[in-house]
């Protein structure tokens, strides 16, 4: 069930677990990698309806997917080693990167030319520019890379084992900062702040870090608790995305809740109804008017709480919520 009722349901979507999703820059289209070794892209009209417009293979499972900044390509990287760039005027997909083990993540990165970083369970990001098949830098990490994200010339990977690697992309080859996330628990996910003076970090034990990267700024660093229910059960933060124009954030969790967020007076803004599933992933579109998220099994209770897909019940859904100004908009700091 939807978190507000409202809300639109996508047609025809992923027959498996769904992994990642991204909006377009330029237009309302929608993204959505799935387990099912499928990138669908779907067109969001303005009444809300959804239409199927195109989708590509990979030969493993789908766990990451990006649109360039000009809106005319996708990236997308899995569990078969490898980066596939679709071209979306000519519907054709080919490959453009590999690894020695599983990509993870992967962003367009805006840096001069188009470069795209990858970011693997072999323990590396590597950079590609589209015109040479061989990596153009390729950097260490710690450990395996879980989660990446890239905002301007901020880029910052968690890894497993709790290290947080940030990048100066005006340097990408070297870590430019490697510290630890200021968590207890298993890394979920960063993101950046909009305007690339930090990252918030999510992980598996229903918290949230908001970090800076400033030295003159880490007085500001602060930490919450978020995606518990009243008997005490802890779940995880899967997802945290940030409205494009107001720096405000979602949350999305294993509970099956979302709630926004605004980090500078450090309040909840909105929470939502529980959708009764797992939340993977969430994104808003380009202007932040539509909010979409997937409910869909994110293994957090291992496979006996998986439902299988049929042809007459597919358990994984997408979702899109009109999002409302005052849900999003940042309130200024209560007095105390």
């Amino acid at each position: 069930m939807p978190m507000d009722p409202k809300d639109f349901e996508v047609a025809q979507p992923p027959s498996d677990g769904i992994s990642s999703m991204a909006f377009s820059s330029q237009t309302d289209f929608l993204s959505v990698a799935s387990w099912d070794n499928q990138v669908r892209i779907y067109e969001v009209q303005a009444s809300g309806n959804t239409l199927p417009k195109a989708a590509y293979s990979h030969e493993g499972p789908v766990l990451d997917v990006k649109w360039s900044k000009d809106g005319s390509k996708i990236c997308s990287v899995g569990a078969d080693k490898a980066a596939r760039m679709y071209d979306v005027a000519t519907g054709q997909s080919t490959q453009i990167a590999q690894h020695t083990e599983a990509i993870k993540c992967v962003q367009f990165l805006d840096i001069g030319q188009q470069v795209i970083a990858t970011g693997s369970y072999d323990k590396t990001i590597k950079y590609w520019d589209m015109r040479t098949p061989n990596p153009i830098a390729t950097v260490q990490l710690p450990e395996r890379c879980y989660t990446m994200d890239s905002s301007g010339l901020l880029m910052v990977v968690g890894t497993a084992e709790k290290h947080v690697c940030i990048f100066d992309l005006s340097n990408p080859a070297v870590i430019f900062k490697q510290t630890m996330s200021p968590l207890k628990w298993q890394t979920r996910v960063v993101s950046c702040f909009p305007d690339n003076k930090g990252y918030a970090i999510g992980s598996i034990e229903g918290r949230v870090g908001i970090q800076y990267v400033d030295d003159k700024e880490q007085s500001k660093n602060f930490s919450f608790k978020c995606h518990r229910d009243e008997q005490k059960n802890v779940f995880s933060v899967n997802d945290i995305s940030f409205h494009p124009i107001y720096g405000t954030f979602s949350t999305a969790g294993s509970d099956g809740t979302v709630s926004f967020w605004d980090k500078d007076s450090k309040q909840r803004l909105k929470p939502f109804s529980n959708v009764q599933g797992t939340i993977p992933c969430t994104t808003f579109n380009r202007n932040g008017t539509i909010f979409a998220y997937a409910v869909s099994y994110d293994w957090s209770k291992g496979y006996k709480f998986a439902t299988p897909s049929t042809p007459t019940n597919n358990p994984n859904k997408i979702y899109l919520h009109a999002v409302r100004d005052e849900d999003v908009k940042p309130r200024g700091t209560k007095k105390r």
